[in-house]
C-alpha cells in the first residue's frame, strides 16, 4: 500500500493526477537500486543574499507547467528555490531522460580512464549485441542518437513495440498475453532501419539503455555503483539517489534515475562549470568541451526536433541551443530540465509533473523563459 491519496499502480503512474504523487515515490512502484552519496563530505550549497528574481511572475510560470520543484544558481549560490505544496522533497524525483544525460556524462569518465573506446563497435562491451542493430554501430552513434534503429518512440497510445520495451524495463505491465520481458533481450534483438548510423540524430531512449549494459561492462561495476563512486561521493552529494532496475537487475539508463532537487543543481554547477565541483574536476575536461562543442549539425538538420532547437545539435546524450549564449541542456518527459548558461554563469533546474509526456508549445516557453530569466538573474 501506498499513502498516496488515489490508488496508483504500474498501469496508471505515468497518468495525471497520479503522477503528482508518483514522480516522487518511484520506488514504491518499481525495484530500484541505489546511488549512495558521501554524507561525511557534503559539498554545501550557499545562498545568495541578492534579490534577483520576480517571485511572482515566476511562480505563475511554474504552477502553469506543472513544476513540482525549481531551484536557480548563479555562480554556485542559490538565487531561488521554489516547490508546489504536494512535494515535500523528502523524496528523490524521477528525472526520465535527464538521467541520459547524466549517463552520457559519466562515459567521459571511463574514456580518461582508459576503460572505454567511443569509436569501438558496441559488441566489444556487450558481445550478445551482435547480431541486432546494435552490431555494426559504435558507442559514439550510441551516445549521439545517431543508430539506425527500427524504432519509434512513441509515448502515448498503443504502439505494440513501444509498449513492450516499457514492459521490459519493468515501467509497464507485460503486455497481454506475453511472459515478462526483460530490457537487455529486448535491446540485443532490436533490428536495423534503412538508415546508415552516423547520418541523422533519431531520438530512442534504447540507445542509452544500451550505452548502460556498455558501461557496466567497460568498468566491471553496476550503473548504479559507477554513479555513487564516480559522481555522487565526489561531487559531495547531498542525498542518496535511486535508479530503477528491470526483473533480471537491468538498470535504467535512459530514464530511471530519482534525484532530489539540490543535488541535481549540484550536477548543472558542475556541467556549467566546466566538469568542477567540490575543488575537484569531476568530468574530464576535454569530454566537457567535446559535449559542448561537438555533434553534428547535419545530422541534427535530418532529424526530428528541429522545431524546437532549429540551430542545435546533440552530443554525448546532451542538448546544445545554438544560441549566442551556447547555453545547454537536459530535457527528460513530463517536464524534467537542467538548463545551463556557460555566459552567464546560471543554472536552472526543473522537476516536474506535466500531464502530457510532450508538449512543445511548454518546451518552447520554457526554453525563452530561461533565457530570459539567466540574463535577468546574471545583470546581463
Amino acid at each position: 500500500m501506498n499513502d498516496s491519496p488515489q490508488p496508483v499502480h504500474l498501469g496508471n503512474w505515468r497518468d495525471a493526477p497520479y503522477n503528482q504523487w508518483a514522480f516522487h515515490h518511484v520506488r514504491e512502484l518499481i525495484p530500484t537500486a541505489a546511488i549512495h552519496n558521501d554524507p561525511a563530505k557534503v559539498y554545501l550549497l550557499t545562498r545568495s543574499s541578492e534579490d534577483k528574481v520576480d517571485s511572482i511572475q515566476v511562480e505563475k510560470i511554474l504552477t502553469q507547467t506543472w513544476t513540482d520543484g525549481f531551484l536557480v544558481l548563479h555562480r554556485g549560490s542559490i538565487v531561488y528555490e521554489w516547490y508546489a505544496p504536494h512535494y515535500d522533497r523528502m523524496e528523490p524525483h524521477i528525472l526520465f531522460s535527464v538521467s541520459k544525460s547524466v549517463t552520457g556524462s559519466l562515459a567521459g569518465i571511463l574514456v580518461t580512464k582508459g576503460q572505454l573506446d567511443v569509436n569501438a563497435p558496441v559488441p566489444t562491451y556487450v558481445p550478445d549485441a551482435a547480431g541486432s542493430a546494435f552490431e555494426d554501430c559504435s558507442v559514439r552513434h550510441v551516445l549521439d542518437m545517431q543508430v539506425g534503429l527500427d524504432f519509434a518512440e512513441v509515448y502515448t497510445g498503443e504502439n505494440e513495440q513501444f509498449n513492450r520495451y516499457r514492459a521490459a524495463t519493468g515501467w509497464n505491465l507485460p503486455v497481454a498475453g506475453e511472459a515478462p520481458g526483460d530490457l537487455r533481450t529486448f535491446l540485443t534483438s532490436m533490428r536495423r532501419s534503412a538508415k546508415p548510423h552516423g547520418t541523422v540524430f533519431q531520438y530512442a531512449s534504447p540507445n542509452t539503455d544500451m550505452l548502460g549494459l556498455v558501461l557496466e561492462s567497460a568498468s566491471k561495476l553496476r550503473l548504479s555503483d559507477l554513479l555513487s563512486t564516480y559522481l555522487w561521493q565526489p561531487m559531495g552529494m547531498e542525498s542518496d539517489a535511486y535508479i530503477t532496475v528491470d526483473a533480471k537487475g537491468s538498470q535504467r539508463a535512459a530514464g530511471g534515475m530519482c534525484v532530489h532537487l539540490r543535488d541535481l543543481a549540484r550536477f548543472g554547477q558542475m556541467m556549467c562549470n566546466g566538469g568542477q565541483l567540490n575543488d575537484k574536476q569531476i568530468i574530464p575536461t576535454d569530454w566537457i568541451e567535446d559535449t559542448l562543442n561537438q555533434g553534428s549539425y547535419d545530422a541534427w538538420q535530418k532529424g526530428g526536433f528541429l522545431h524546437l532547437l532549429p540551430h542545435g545539435r546533440y552530443r554525448n546524450q546532451w542538448y546544445q541551443t545554438g544560441n549566442p549564449s551556447d547555453a545547454f541542456f537536459a530535457l527528460g518527459i513530463y517536464g524534467q530540465w537542467i538548463y545551463a548558461d556557460p555566459t552567464t554563469e546560471v543554472v536552472i533546474v526543473k522537476v516536474s509533473s506535466q500531464p502530457k509526456p510532450i508538449d512543445d508549445d511548454i518546451d518552447m516557453k520554457l526554453l525563452k523563459f530561461y533565457d530570459e530569466l539567466s540574463k535577468k538573474v546574471a545583470g546581463s
